[in-house]
């Protein structure tokens, strides 16, 4: 992590690559079916992505696994893992374009997370919002479904592994343990929650840090895919638990609420947006930020600019910078 500001993480991938015209709603493998079918695009979102200001670019593995494209895609395991290392490979391939093309200064090459949803994406039911598979199934259980996931990311040089979404403590447990098999990879974990003290197999965040606090691997510890407006009484409820060698990850959405038919659906009160937010969460420790779906490059060049070492700058100067529009290589401050 660095001295200056939180990293800031790119956006939602699978929002972007719907606004560029992918069909994925209603696709059991998501995102991940263009790592097969159309790579190039997964590409230019990375780019995209880097080009608004991100520190941190997501692989297009969250729904990813070798049983899944071996299911939903015909191929066979050694084609599955194929598929899996490449989500690693096309966001490098990205990165190395963004520091030849840019020659980014004030700021270190991005890092490529490489993403590991939980077992409920698999089942494509929503249950990643429940983590009510987890009550049926046992620790082993889980790392065995988690472990060629993190293999194949940690093998093809993912720069961290991010362990998101996680609904439930034996998930989370089961994934603590498995991290341990790859002593040389460090990792996020971050979990969905249902308010502003539980995650969402309705245990107390502050007991599914006390589990993130058993690993030496893990970087941060936080949440993802909850209101904003959750943030900062989750964090608030875990303070005095995070390890002194941890900090806070957190994108949350926009508030929206998830339909396992429809996607995502906007809620009849819209949250304070993560720019606005953002600067509690730093305050509070978090170290990554992000935002999941809406906004996208307004908010990653937001986020940006804000958390630069351009101090100078407001928040109202950053937002009319933003809207201009410029962009971050017109602060040189990419």
């Amino acid at each position: 992590m660095r001295d200056d500001g939180p990293l800031i993480l790119d956006g939602g991938l699978s929002t972007e690559l719907e606004a560029q015209g992918a069909h994925l709603q209603g696709d059991p493998l998501w995102s991940a079916r263009l790592l097969h079918t159309n790579p190039q695009a997964i590409g230019d979102a990375h780019y995209s992505f880097l080009l608004s200001g991100a520190d941190v670019i997501t692989t297009a593995t969250y729904q990813a696994s070798v049983t899944g494209f071996v299911t939903h895609m015909d191929v066979s395991a050694e084609r599955a893992r194929e598929l899996l290392s490449s989500g690693v490979q096309l966001a490098q391939e990205s990165v190395k374009r963004f520091v030849s093309d840019t020659h980014p200064t004030e700021q270190r090459r991005p890092l490529v997370a490489g993403s590991v949803g939980p077992y409920g994406a698999f089942l494509h039911d929503g249950s990643e919002y429940t983590g009510a598979y987890a009550e049926e199934m046992s620790i082993e259980e889980l790392k065995v479904w988690h472990r060629s996931q993190i293999d194949c990311l940690a093998a093809a040089g993912a720069d961290l592994i991010a362990i998101e979404t996680i609904p439930s403590v034996k998930e989370a447990e089961a994934l603590v343990e498995l991290l341990r098999e790859f002593p040389n990879s460090k990792a996020w974990l971050s979990f969905s929650c249902k308010d502003g003290r539980c995650i969402s197999d309705g245990s107390l965040f502050a007991d599914a840090v006390q589990i993130a606090n058993r690993s030496t691997q893990l970087v941060a510890v936080g949440v993802n895919c909850c209101s904003p407006a959750f943030v900062e009484p989750l964090l608030d409820s875990a303070r005095s638990l995070l390890s002194p060698d941890m900090s806070w990850v957190v994108y949350p959405n926009s508030g929206e609420e998830w339909d396992a038919e429809q996607g995502w659906l906007t809620a009849g009160k819209r949250s304070a947006s993560v720019p606005e937010l953002s600067h509690t969460w730093a305050k509070q420790g978090a170290s990554l930020i992000g935002e999941m779906n809406s906004f996208l490059f307004f908010c990653l060049q937001f986020l940006s600019l804000l958390f630069s070492p351009l101090k100078s700058l407001s928040v109202h100067q950053v937002a009319a910078a933003v809207s201009a529009p410029l962009t971050l290589q017109s602060y040189d401050n990419s």
